[in-house]
């Protein structure tokens, strides 16, 4: 039983025992260091026998106790403080490091080391034992570590002291922004992973002052030089997969195929394109009458692309190819491209969607085939050349045309098709749809320079749009009519698209401010297993079936399509429902990480162009400041006006300052 007055040791604290009260003893324990070197009074604490150590019999007293509690143990000596001078801790740990005994008691090594056993030297004992450097164990069985732990630990000590100086220095030069590169690199690791989205904490960030957000990392790795302007955190913060797709698919596997070489077929695409996954042909059957088959041809990866093949898991897990004006991060293996892309081969495979279209554009009949296209790659510069006899950006010389085929049937299939793109523009519109232009710029990274070049307003561009807007509503249509047929009456478990348009302006805006005022009434699309009514796009039942290289929901239409055409079972609902939530869920981080990084090049563009000069659009007033689109940049700000302003109307911006990190670029009115 421990008596009154006796010395323990009660969370790591001396304490003194001054009654009991049942089971329990009532300690009083001396307080801490407080604020401004002043000790907190102390505290009275009710605990059991088995809570604290036993130190020694005493008696002892509230101030010896208070006394004990300043003593530390230093390395430099390894003795404690002044309170427990004479002690002799080297030899008593030479004396005892080879024994093999059962161990010593506190009271035995206190009277080892210093001589006699008193508080004092118990206290002295129960620090040791705390600082395991010479002794390990228990209060009733102390053990001396052997020379060579002894060693280590000592090691281990100078290492750590090493460390915390070298840390010291460091954080200097992190105030003053003068790191010594790149040596100083391994303590800003931690500060590059909160930057990156790989961890929420930062020590270093939290030394330097800053809070623990990946936009002040990214600000202090530029500020020190860790980093340099052109390290795009985005996609990496959005969990983006930034290496090459393990999975290369097999080539396309011998099967039967339509011919449809004799087809006059085109992919056109911005110049910078090298994966075309989609291409256009028109049919005329009857020159006299009103039916025009439109013809979409698209990349057919499916046909080696499987279920749950190691290829298909990738592209789920990515969800769609990763634009982004440093590089591209493919969906389906680069490897794959002369196999499955369009036109990189004299003859391409496809899975051709048949659009039969009345007078007015309505789809009236469909059909899918697995096909062989032969292929012609244009530009929009050139298309329009060909049909327009605009030269404006496009390729110097003749646009390449398909063996055999004089220019004039080219120019007269691409003339048809531009005057379908036009025609189906006015049936959507008519059914409510709604048009949104914006200016848009290419980004592009190359060679420690960002280049930013406004892609122009390309009329085959817009005949494209409306092909592939034609492709998906066909093939709506032929999944709506025609599997359920080829499936015994079962209906085929797809990816169909749906938007609501929310509030629209009773009477939008011309011009930019009102492709605003639309864009703002616009609501997030909807996926699922039904067709609902694309309200946006002006189309009762829409689905997207034309880039399987580079979207996976895209992918996914055509591997349940292929099932049907190859006579096997397609995905259940509950299963087509799981690949495409999951593959929707990766396509949506892929897009924020492709905004965000516009953003942050558009920001490193502007960087050294403090001061310049650019013309602005009024989109919106909001009292004395406006939302401004600059063209040129493809930029939205917000800005003061000096002078009065409507939507639609010029304005002129000088650029103040960029703040790289929050990739914001701040604007003033001229």
């Amino acid at each position: 039983m421990i008596p009154e007055k006796s010395l323990v040791a009660y969370k790591n604290r001396p304490a003194l025992v001054s009654g009991r009260e049942g089971e329990k003893l009532i300690l009083s324990v001396p307080g801490a260091p407080g604020k401004a070197g002043k000790k907190e009074p102390a505290q009275e604490f009710k605990v059991r026998e088995k809570d604290l150590e036993y130190l020694h019999p005493g008696p002892c007293s509230a101030s010896d106790a208070a006394l004990l509690a300043d003593v530390v143990l230093t390395d430099a000596a390894a003795s404690g403080s002044a309170a427990l001078t004479g002690g002799d801790i080297k030899g008593a740990w030479e004396l005892l490091a080879d024994s093999s005994g059962e161990g010593l008691s506190l009271k035995e090594l206190a009277e080892l080391v210093w001589g006699e056993y008193s508080p004092q030297s118990a206290w002295g004992v129960y620090l040791l034992l705390q600082d395991g450097l010479f002794f390990t164990g228990e209060p009733g069985a102390i053990r001396a570590r052997s020379g060579a732990d002894l060693e280590a630990e000592e090691k281990r000590r100078a290492g750590k002291e090493r460390d915390l100086r070298d840390r010291e220095a460091f954080l200097e030069r992190l105030r003053a922004r003068k790191l010594d590169l790149p040596a100083d690199g391994r303590f800003m690791q931690d500060a590059e992973a909160l930057a990156l989205g790989k961890s929420d904490k930062s020590r270093t960030v939290k030394d330097a002052g800053l809070a623990e957000t990946p936009e002040e990392a990214h600000r202090l790795l530029l500020e020190t030089g860790f980093w340099t302007p052109f390290v795009n955190p985005h996609p990496q913060r959005f969990g983006l997969p930034l290496w090459p797709v393990k999975a290369i698919p097999d080539p396309p596997p011998q099967e039967d195929r339509a011919d449809l070489t004799g087809l006059a077929a085109f992919a056109i695409d911005n110049p910078w394109s090298d994966d075309p996954d989609d291409a256009v042909s028109l049919e005329v059957p009857d020159p006299a009458g009103a039916e025009r088959i439109l013809w979409v041809h698209v990349a057919d990866p499916a046909a080696s692309v499987g279920f749950g093949s190691p290829a298909e898991r990738e592209a789920r897990n990515r969800g769609a190819t990763f634009y982004l004006p440093e590089g591209t991060y493919r969906m389906i293996a680069g490897q794959a491209l002369p196999s499955y892309a369009l036109g990189m081969a004299e003859r391409s495979p496809a899975l051709s969607f048949k659009i039969t279209l009345d007078g007015d554009g309505s789809i009236t009949g469909g059909d899918v085939l697995r096909s062989w296209v032969s292929v012609t790659r244009l530009s929009y510069g050139e298309a329009d050349r060909l049909v327009l006899g605009t030269a404006d950006g496009a390729s110097a010389g003749e646009p390449a045309i398909p063996a055999g085929r004089p220019l004039k049937e080219t120019q007269a299939v691409l003339s048809a098709l531009f005057a379908l793109g036009d025609r189906n523009l006015r049936r959507r519109l008519a059914a409510g749809g709604v048009s949104i232009g914006f200016p848009e710029v290419h980004i592009s990274v190359r060679d420690g320079q960002v280049f930013l070049e406004p892609v122009k307003s390309r009329k085959s561009a817009d005949m494209v749009r409306e092909c592939m807007l034609l492709a998906g509503e066909g093939a709506a249509w032929w999944v709506s009519r025609e599997a359920p047929r080829l499936l015994g009456g079962h209906r085929l478990p797809f990816p169909y698209i749906g938007q609501e348009t929310g509030d629209l302006p009773a009477n939008p805006l011309p011009g930019l401010a009102g492709s605003w005022q639309l864009r703002r009434a616009m609501r997030p699309r909807s996926l699922s297993l039904k067709p609902s009514l694309h309200q946006g796009l002006g189309l009762g039942a829409y689905t997207q079936v034309t880039s399987p290289l580079r979207r996976y929901t895209d992918l996914l239409a055509h591997q349940q399509i292929r099932s049907v055409l190859r006579g096997e079972p397609p995905l259940d609902e509950d299963e087509t429902l799981l690949r495409m939530g999951a593959g929707e869920a990766a396509m949506g981080a892929s897009v924020q990480a492709e905004r965000a990084s516009r953003a942050y090049w558009t920001a490193v563009y502007l960087l050294d162009k403090a001061g310049s000069r650019w013309e602005g659009v009024v989109l919106e007033k909001k009292g004395p400041k406006a939302v401004v689109m600059i063209p040129d940049l493809g930029l939205e700000t917000q800005v003061s006006l000096k002078k009065e302003a409507e939507p639609n109307d010029p304005v002129t911006l000088s650029l103040l300052s960029v703040r790289l990190s929050v990739a914001e670029a701040v604007f003033s009115a001229v």
